[in-house]
């Protein structure tokens, strides 16, 4: 365990260095949070628009992190033969690839903490109605977009392919799945395509449970199915 924790903080450490995984995840949903509260209107659900755009932004930060910065640093190792050079110590695939999730993952606490604070202190968020059911939804979607990035990383050769992989996957997912326009404001049409994205359910709960209103089941067992099962995936196909 002594040796995980070792692994969870140096990748921490290494990712918050980098200038370009810092910025999207911390500094870049805070300026979209900024720019989309320049002329805030409540929603036609009644939803102050900043209790709306902060859950939301939770899931582009951890949207972010797993499926684009994610999948890019286990390619990076990989194309710099890291990958090759760690199977001759006791680390094992199954552990790295844990750490690297763990690490991602904390850098997307981060990017919400920071998130929560800009919205409390500027633009007066409402405390979340159900703290553990929004800790509870945030893992369990942390840990379903998480699996996907894992998944990604794990098949993709080059840290180039990979970021291309994860904008191509992520950017789209975004828009219809409301995590950048709230699901109110979108077309019936667009949130039909949204509902097919594993994110939707993310926002969906998240929102749900700050809100205090109730929680799909349905969405907590699809989010847990996806991420036991691109988590099996990728522990099959990850390549050293």
């Amino acid at each position: 365990m002594k040796g995980i924790l070792q692994v969870v903080a140096v990748e921490l450490r290494l990712i918050v260095r980098d200038p370009m995984a810092a910025f999207f995840a911390l500094a870049f949903p805070a300026v979209l949070l900024w720019v989309k509260m320049r002329d805030p209107e409540p929603l036609p659900s009644g939803v102050r628009e900043i209790d709306a755009n902060v859950p939301m932004l939770t899931v582009f930060v951890i949207g972010l992190a797993s499926l684009v910065i994610l999948p890019s640093t286990l390619a990076q190792y990989r194309e710099r033969r890291i990958l090759k050079r760690l199977r001759a110590t006791p680390a094992a695939p199954g552990m790295l690839l844990g750490a690297q999730w763990v690490a991602h993952l904390l850098l997307a606490v981060l990017g919400t903490v920071v998130l929560v604070v800009i919205g409390g202190l500027a633009f007066d968020l409402t405390a979340p109605a159900s703290p553990g059911k929004v800790v509870l939804a945030w893992i369990l979607g942390a840990g379903c977009l998480g699996a996907i990035g894992l998944l990604i990383g794990a098949v993709v050769p080059t840290n180039r392919s990979a970021m291309l992989v994860g904008l191509t996957v992520f950017f789209p997912m975004v828009f219809v799945s409301g995590a950048m326009v709230p699901r109110e404001l979108t077309s019936g049409s667009l949130r039909t395509v949204g509902d097919l994205t594993p994110m939707a359910p993310v926002v969906e709960t998240i929102r749900a449970a700050w809100s205090g209103t109730p929680v799909s089941a349905t969405t907590l067992i699809v989010m847990a199915t996806i991420t036991a099962l691109a988590t099996t995936a990728a522990a099959k196909v990850f390549r050293g």
